[in-house]
C-alpha cells in the first residue's frame, strides 16, 4: 500500500482548523485523489468537529436563499462530504468520532445505506491475555469482571484513576451525548435508569419493572413509555444491549421481558461504585457479549414443560430458563452459563432447562474454568470459560 494513497485528518488538531469547514476539507481530500487505478483510503477522526455551514451556492447576489430551496436544503455539513466520497469507487472511507450522533446506532441512515457500519467493541478477555501473556488466567479474569475492557481503563494500572476514567466516560461522552442529543430535561431519571439495569444484569426487565421500582423508591412520576425511550437510548449509544425472550417449544419472542447486558462490564460495575460484583452474574454477561462480538445473533430463552405435583396429582405448567439461544443461520446452540457444577445434583440443575428442549440442536453448559469440551452421559456439552473465552468458535467443534 503507498504511503500517499492513505489520506488522515484529525479534525480536532488546530492546524487542521480550516478543514472543519466541509467546502475545504472536500478540495482537501479531492486534490490529493488521482485516479491511478490504485485502492485511496481516507481516515477522518473526530469527523463532528466539521462545521456546519450555508452552501454558498444556493444564495442569491444579496445573500438571500434562491426561491425554491428550503432552509433544510440549504446548509452543507460532514455527511456531504462522505457521500461525495462514497461515489468515488476506488476509494475507501473510513470515519471516527465521538458526539451523539455518531454515538447512534442508526448513523448508517445519515449515508443512504451506502456504508459499513463497524462496531468497535472493547477489548475482549482474549485480547487482554495476548496483551499480558504473563498474567494467569485467574488473576485475569478476577481485573477483567471488575473493569472490563476499556483500553485506558486497561493500561491504567492505578485503581483510583480508573474509577475517575470511568465516571468521566459516563458523564462527558455517554450522558452527555444522550442528553444534548434528544433534549433531555429529567436527567436525574435516565441516571436511575442506567443505575437499575447495572443492578440487574442477568435479570429479566421491562419498562413496566422498571417504573414499579421508582414508584417504590418515590423517586418521580415517570412513565413505562418513557423509560422505553431511555432504553433505547442507551442501546442506540452502544451503551447497553438487549437480549429479547424467546419461547423455544413456541417458536415465538415473548414480549414482556428482556435481559439488558452492558457493553463493558467496567461501565457497568462503575455505575455502581463497583459494588454488586456477582461473579456468576457477570460471568453470563460476559459470555453474550462474546457471542454478540463474535457475529452470533442471540436471545435469551424460556422451555415450558409441564410437571405433576404428587400431593394434588394435577399438571401444572412450569417455564424453565435457557440462558442464551444462539443463531449462526441455519445452526442453533442452546447454552447455560454456570459458574460452577460441584455435585451431580448442580449438574442435574443446571442442565434441567436444557434436557426440557426437544430438537437436536447442540446444548452447552459453560462452567469457570479450564475444561476441553467434553459430552456428559445426557448428550450435554460441557466446556470451561476460559478455553471459550479465547476461542469462541469452540461451541461449533
Amino acid at each position: 500500500m503507498r504511503e500517499d494513497h492513505i489520506i488522515k485528518v484529525r479534525l480536532d488538531e488546530l492546524k487542521n482548523a480550516t478543514l472543519r469547514n466541509p467546502i475545504l476539507l472536500s478540495s482537501y481530500i479531492n486534490e490529493r485523489i488521482i485516479n491511478d487505478g490504485e485502492k485511496y483510503y481516507i481516515l477522518l477522526d473526530e469527523i463532528q468537529e466539521c462545521v456546519k455551514i450555508t452552501n454558498p451556492d444556493i444564495l442569491d447576489n444579496e445573500g438571500n436563499l434562491i426561491e425554491g430551496i428550503s432552509e433544510d436544503e440549504s446548509y452543507l455539513i460532514y455527511h456531504d462530504v462522505l457521500n461525495e466520497l462514497l461515489n468515488i469507487e476506488y476509494v475507501d472511507c473510513y470515519i471516527t468520532g465521538s458526539n451523539s450522533r455518531l454515538l447512534s446506532s442508526d448513523l448508517p441512515t445519515e449515508f443512504r445505506n451506502r456504508n459499513y457500519n463497524i462496531e468497535v467493541f472493547p477489548l475482549s478477555y482474549k485480547e487482554l491475555k495476548q496483551a499480558f501473556p504473563d498474567k494467569q488466567y485467574d488473576e485475569l479474569w478476577d481485573e477483567y469482571i471488575s473493569y472490563g475492557g476499556m483500553p485506558l481503563a486497561v493500561l491504567d494500572r492505578n485503581v483510583q484513576s480508573k474509577q475517575n476514567y470511568f465516571i468521566d466516560l459516563f458523564d462527558g461522552t455517554y450522558f452527555k451525548d444522550i442528553k444534548e442529543r434528544y433534549g433531555l430535561r429529567d436527567e436525574a431519571s435516565i441516571d436511575t435508569v442506567t443505575d437499575i439495569i447495572a443492578s440487574c444484569i442477568s435479570s429479566p426487565l421491562n419498562p413496566g419493572k422498571i417504573e414499579k421500582t421508582f414508584k417504590s423508591k418515590k423517586i418521580s412520576n415517570i412513565t413505562d413509555n418513557t423509560i422505553s425511550n431511555y432504553l433505547k437510548y442507551l442501546e442506540n449509544s452502544f451503551l447497553i444491549k438487549e437480549a429479547k425472550r424467546y419461547d423455544v417449544k413456541g417458536r415465538k419472542y415473548i414480549g414482556t421481558l428482556s435481559k439488558y447486558y452492558f457493553i463493558d462490564i467496567g461501565l457497568r460495575n462503575a455505575r455502581l461504585n463497583f459494588r454488586q460484583i456477582e461473579e456468576s452474574h457477570i460471568m453470563e454477561s460476559i459470555i453474550y457479549i462474546e457471542l454478540i462480538r463474535n457475529g452470533y445473533s442471540v436471545d435469551v430463552g424460556q422451555v415450558e414443560s409441564w410437571i405433576q405435583d404428587h400431593e394434588t396429582k394435577k399438571s401444572r405448567r412450569v417455564n424453565y430458563e435457557v440462558d442464551f439461544i444462539v443463531n449462526d443461520g441455519n445452526k442453533k446452540y442452546y447454552i447455560q452459563s454456570a459458574f460452577e457444577l460441584s455435585s451431580i445434583e448442580k449438574v442435574k440443575q443446571e442442565q434441567k432447562s436444557l434436557m426440557k428442549i426437544g430438537d437436536n440442536f447442540r446444548k452447552i453448559i459453560i462452567v469457570k474454568g479450564f475444561k476441553n469440551p467434553q459430552y456428559n452421559d445426557d448428550g450435554i456439552l460441557i466446556i470451561g470459560l476460559y478455553n471459550f473465552l479465547m476461542n469462541v468458535k469452540i461451541i461449533e467443534q
